[in-house]
Protein backbone atom coordinates (compact mmCIF):
# COMPACT_ATOMS: atom_id res chain seq x y z
CA UNK A 1 0.00 0.00 0.00
CA UNK A 2 2.74 2.16 1.02
CA UNK A 3 4.44 1.22 -2.63
CA UNK A 4 0.88 2.30 -4.33
CA UNK A 5 1.09 5.30 -2.81
CA UNK A 6 4.11 6.15 -3.43
CA UNK A 7 3.89 5.29 -6.98
CA UNK A 8 0.62 7.71 -6.89
CA UNK A 9 2.45 10.97 -5.69
CA UNK A 10 5.22 10.44 -7.89
CA UNK A 11 3.26 10.52 -10.85
CA UNK A 12 1.12 13.41 -9.79
CA UNK A 13 4.33 15.39 -8.77
CA UNK A 14 5.70 14.37 -12.33
CA UNK A 15 2.44 15.16 -14.13
CA UNK A 16 2.05 18.53 -12.21
CA UNK A 17 5.91 19.26 -14.57
CA UNK A 18 3.53 19.18 -17.20
CA UNK A 19 1.07 21.50 -16.57
CA UNK A 20 0.48 24.02 -19.39
CA UNK A 21 0.63 27.75 -19.45
CA UNK A 22 -0.27 30.21 -21.81
CA UNK A 23 0.34 33.85 -22.52
CA UNK A 24 -0.78 36.38 -25.05
CA UNK A 25 -0.13 40.11 -25.47
CA UNK A 26 -1.54 43.32 -27.07
CA UNK A 27 -0.12 46.31 -28.39
CA UNK A 28 -1.53 49.32 -26.74
CA UNK A 29 -1.65 52.62 -29.29
CA UNK A 30 -2.87 55.89 -28.25
CA UNK A 31 -3.66 58.95 -30.22
CA UNK A 32 -2.88 62.20 -28.53
CA UNK A 33 -4.31 65.27 -30.49
CA UNK A 34 -4.13 68.93 -29.69
CA UNK A 35 -6.71 70.00 -26.56
CA UNK A 36 -7.51 72.97 -24.88
CA UNK A 37 -9.23 73.82 -21.65
CA UNK A 38 -10.14 76.57 -19.65
CA UNK A 39 -11.61 77.80 -16.13
CA UNK A 40 -12.45 80.97 -15.25
CA UNK A 41 -11.23 81.26 -11.04
CA UNK A 42 -13.10 85.23 -11.15
CA UNK A 43 -16.60 84.37 -11.51
CA UNK A 44 -17.96 87.58 -10.74
CA UNK A 45 -15.65 90.26 -11.42
CA UNK A 46 -16.36 93.21 -9.62
CA UNK A 47 -15.25 96.75 -10.91
CA UNK A 48 -14.29 99.48 -8.67
CA UNK A 49 -12.75 102.54 -8.78
CA UNK A 50 -11.08 104.79 -6.03
CA UNK A 51 -11.62 108.19 -7.54
CA UNK A 52 -14.88 110.32 -6.70
CA UNK A 53 -14.24 113.26 -9.15
CA UNK A 54 -14.40 110.87 -12.64
CA UNK A 55 -10.87 110.82 -12.45
CA UNK A 56 -10.28 107.03 -12.52
CA UNK A 57 -12.04 104.60 -15.03
CA UNK A 58 -13.60 101.50 -13.09
CA UNK A 59 -11.33 98.67 -12.77
CA UNK A 60 -11.26 94.80 -11.67
CA UNK A 61 -9.31 91.66 -12.58
CA UNK A 62 -10.37 88.47 -13.61
CA UNK A 63 -8.11 85.54 -13.03
CA UNK A 64 -8.10 82.51 -15.55
CA UNK A 65 -6.45 78.95 -15.52
CA UNK A 66 -5.72 77.22 -18.90
CA UNK A 67 -4.28 73.83 -20.10
CA UNK A 68 -3.13 73.45 -23.87
CA UNK A 69 -1.56 70.96 -26.11
CA UNK A 70 -1.03 72.08 -29.80
CA UNK A 71 0.35 69.88 -32.51
CA UNK A 72 3.92 69.41 -32.86
CA UNK A 73 4.82 71.06 -36.24
CA UNK A 74 2.03 73.49 -37.24
CA UNK A 75 -0.54 73.76 -34.31
CA UNK A 76 -1.74 76.79 -32.98
CA UNK A 77 -3.68 77.67 -29.88
CA UNK A 78 -5.87 80.59 -28.96
CA UNK A 79 -8.27 82.17 -26.76
CA UNK A 80 -10.61 84.88 -26.97
CA UNK A 81 -13.55 87.08 -25.07
CA UNK A 82 -16.73 88.24 -26.37
CA UNK A 83 -18.78 90.57 -24.10
CA UNK A 84 -22.31 87.81 -24.76
CA UNK A 85 -24.49 89.94 -22.59
CA UNK A 86 -24.25 94.28 -22.45
CA UNK A 87 -24.57 95.76 -18.84
CA UNK A 88 -28.52 96.18 -18.44
CA UNK A 89 -30.37 98.70 -17.20
CA UNK A 90 -31.00 102.12 -18.53
CA UNK A 91 -28.85 105.08 -17.89
CA UNK A 92 -25.81 102.64 -17.76
CA UNK A 93 -23.03 102.16 -19.55
CA UNK A 94 -22.88 99.71 -22.66
CA UNK A 95 -20.58 98.11 -24.60
CA UNK A 96 -22.53 98.08 -27.62
CA UNK A 97 -24.23 101.87 -27.75
CA UNK A 98 -21.63 103.49 -25.18
CA UNK A 99 -23.66 106.48 -24.07
CA UNK A 100 -21.18 108.72 -24.38
CA UNK A 101 -18.05 109.36 -26.97
CA UNK A 102 -14.75 107.78 -25.65
CA UNK A 103 -16.98 105.65 -23.47
CA UNK A 104 -15.51 101.72 -23.59
CA UNK A 105 -15.21 98.82 -21.54
CA UNK A 106 -11.28 98.12 -22.27
CA UNK A 107 -8.86 95.70 -21.05
CA UNK A 108 -5.17 94.68 -20.56
CA UNK A 109 -4.29 90.78 -20.85
CA UNK A 110 -1.73 88.39 -19.48
CA UNK A 111 -0.52 85.04 -19.88
CA UNK A 112 1.61 83.01 -18.82
CA UNK A 113 4.51 80.80 -21.02
CA UNK A 114 4.08 78.79 -23.48
CA UNK A 115 1.69 81.32 -23.88
CA UNK A 116 1.52 84.89 -25.79
CA UNK A 117 -0.73 87.29 -24.14
CA UNK A 118 -2.70 90.11 -26.40
CA UNK A 119 -0.50 93.08 -26.87
CA UNK A 120 -1.70 96.80 -25.72
CA UNK A 121 -5.13 97.62 -24.68
CA UNK A 122 -8.25 95.71 -26.22
CA UNK A 123 -11.88 97.47 -26.19
CA UNK A 124 -14.37 95.05 -25.71
CA UNK A 125 -16.91 94.06 -28.03
CA UNK A 126 -20.65 92.61 -28.24
CA UNK A 127 -20.39 91.35 -32.03
CA UNK A 128 -16.82 90.13 -32.36
CA UNK A 129 -14.20 87.89 -29.77
CA UNK A 130 -11.39 89.38 -28.75
CA UNK A 131 -8.19 88.21 -28.15
CA UNK A 132 -6.77 87.26 -25.20
CA UNK A 133 -3.85 84.86 -26.06
CA UNK A 134 -1.86 82.77 -28.51
CA UNK A 135 0.30 79.22 -28.66
CA UNK A 136 2.39 78.32 -31.33
CA UNK A 137 3.28 74.73 -32.52
CA UNK A 138 3.86 72.43 -29.92
CA UNK A 139 2.85 74.33 -26.99
CA UNK A 140 1.88 72.66 -23.91
CA UNK A 141 0.71 73.89 -20.59
CA UNK A 142 1.22 72.14 -17.01
CA UNK A 143 -1.15 69.33 -16.02
CA UNK A 144 -2.13 71.38 -13.44
CA UNK A 145 -2.76 74.38 -15.79
CA UNK A 146 -0.73 78.23 -16.30
CA UNK A 147 -2.40 81.23 -15.41
CA UNK A 148 -3.43 84.11 -17.25
CA UNK A 149 -5.67 87.19 -16.38
CA UNK A 150 -7.58 90.45 -17.69
CA UNK A 151 -7.57 93.87 -16.65
CA UNK A 152 -10.60 95.72 -16.83
CA UNK A 153 -11.21 99.28 -17.32
CA UNK A 154 -14.70 100.82 -17.86
CA UNK A 155 -14.77 104.68 -18.31
CA UNK A 156 -16.21 106.06 -15.37
CA UNK A 157 -18.93 108.73 -16.68
CA UNK A 158 -20.75 111.33 -15.08
CA UNK A 159 -23.77 110.40 -17.20
CA UNK A 160 -23.90 106.94 -16.27
CA UNK A 161 -27.09 106.50 -13.39
CA UNK A 162 -26.80 105.13 -10.59
CA UNK A 163 -26.83 101.90 -9.83
CA UNK A 164 -25.67 98.24 -10.43
CA UNK A 165 -25.11 96.64 -13.81
CA UNK A 166 -23.81 93.57 -14.77
CA UNK A 167 -22.68 92.65 -18.42
CA UNK A 168 -21.25 88.69 -19.17
CA UNK A 169 -17.91 88.35 -21.11
CA UNK A 170 -17.65 84.66 -22.68
CA UNK A 171 -14.11 83.12 -23.04
CA UNK A 172 -13.28 80.27 -25.74
CA UNK A 173 -9.76 78.25 -26.00
CA UNK A 174 -9.35 76.19 -28.65
CA UNK A 175 -6.33 74.42 -30.01
CA UNK A 176 -5.28 72.70 -33.70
Amino acid sequence: MKTMTLVTVCVLLALAGLAQAQTGTTTLSVVVGPEAALTVNTSTTNLSTASTTFGNPFTGTTNLTYQIRTTKTSGTGSVTLKVTADFGGAGGPSVAVPPSTGDALSYTCTVSAPGTACTGTQTASTTAATPLGTWGAGASSTKAGNSASVAWSLTDDPVYAQGTYTATATFTISAT
